[in-house]
């Protein structure tokens, strides 16, 4: 007999990822993953863990990395919140900052977990138009509102912000959370981690996923004050005490101690980006300004869903989003100088 119990389920359209896949022969730049291995360190982690330790469950306080990240940031251990890569600790901020029956506030083209999480938590959002070269403007911001997320540098477009920016988003909203994610930071962004002394309701998330090669092992993590963290971890420990494992923490741990791989690694990016932008330039495409490891990138006679199919043909996947303002855009992720120069030689033969 059939019931009538479907109408007690929840339908919500997902996040989707970009494209994995198993192919060792594919050169892989629709993520945003690190071309480069995480550090040396990490790697020692590996090869000394005592796996008899994994009967045990792990601190569910992070002491080790959260006092490593405090150190390294120069803020209070009672700063630091700490979750399964940064979609882990945002979620976490969505429940527990964006609670108020005023709608929440970020980009028409930005990071598109932000409506799934609003879908699925119940909270009333409004997406604000980018202005006409793709940038954010503070003034757009200054309305009443029910917090303000948004990505510095944003994504898909790549374009990032300086302090005043931040700080005028701030002064605007003194009565609102206001959640900047800096999950591309490291790439040549500015980050607003000064302002969290001056302005109490700034919560800064970064993650280790793409500057510290880590996105296998999920580490993301949250900064902002004693009161705003204590706020975090009442929720996560409703929820699930135990976010993080003991090799992701000791692995996490090893890869802040190592700097000098850190800012090498970071370097070596920047510099195949611009180079990788200046090639995209002189083959026809405008390129949109980066501070990531991506380019936004569209051709002005060819068609973005056209050359992304072509390419993934080859198998070189690109990321292509069918969205608003951005369908004529590819996205593509630095690889290594190789990894690059075969996309160049692909396109130049496809064009």
């Amino acid at each position: 007999m059939a019931g009538n119990w479907r109408k007690n389920v929840r339908e919500i359209a997902p996040y989707v990822p970009g494209e994995q896949s198993k192919d060792a022969d594919l050169i892989k730049l629709n993520a945003n993953e690190n071309p480069y291995p995480p550090s040396p360190k990490v790697q020692e982690v590996f090869r000394s863990f005592d796996a008899a330790a994994l009967r045990r469950y792990p601190d569910a306080n992070s002491t080790e990395l959260r006092h490593t990240l405090a150190e390294h940031f120069g803020v209070g251990d009672n700063q630091v919140f700490l979750g399964n890569g940064s979609d882990d600790v945002l979620a976490l901020c969505f429940q527990t900052f964006f609670c108020s029956d005023e709608p929440i506030l970020f980009p028409d083209v930005t990071y598109s977990f932000y409506p799934v999480w609003c879908s699925l938590f119940r909270i009333p959002f409004r997406k604000v138009p980018l202005t006409a070269d793709y940038r954010i403007d503070p003034q757009d911001y200054a309305v009443q509102n029910g917090g303000v997320i948004l990505p510095n540098p944003n994504a898909p477009t790549g374009i990032g912000e300086g302090l005043e920016f931040v700080e005028t988003l701030l002064q605007n909203n003194p009565d609102s959370i206001v959640i900047i994610d800096e999950a591309y930071i490291d790439f040549g962004g500015t980050s607003c981690l000064p302002l969290l002394e001056k302005y109490e309701n700034l919560v800064v998330v970064q993650t280790m996923s793409k500057s510290r090669s880590l996105a296998g092992m999920r580490v993301g993590y949250a900064i902002a004050s004693p009161e705003l963290i204590a706020a975090l971890e009442a929720v996560k420990n409703s929820y699930n005490s135990y976010t993080m494992d003991m090799l992701t923490l000791d692995a996490a741990t090893a890869s802040v101690k190592d700097d000098a791989y850190f800012r090498e690694i970071c370097a070596r990016v920047i510099q195949t980006r611009e180079r990788s932008a200046q090639t995209f330039r002189e083959m026809g495409f405008t390129v949109l300004p980066s501070q990531t490891n991506f380019l936004l990138v569209t051709h002005p006679e060819k068609s973005a869903k056209e050359l992304f199919e072509k390419l993934r043909a080859q198998k070189i996947f690109v990321r292509y989003f069918n969205q608003p303002r951005v369908d004529n855009h590819l996205r593509v992720t630095i690889g290594t100088d190789d990894e690059m120069d075969k996309l160049f030689e692909a396109l130049r033969n496809i064009m």
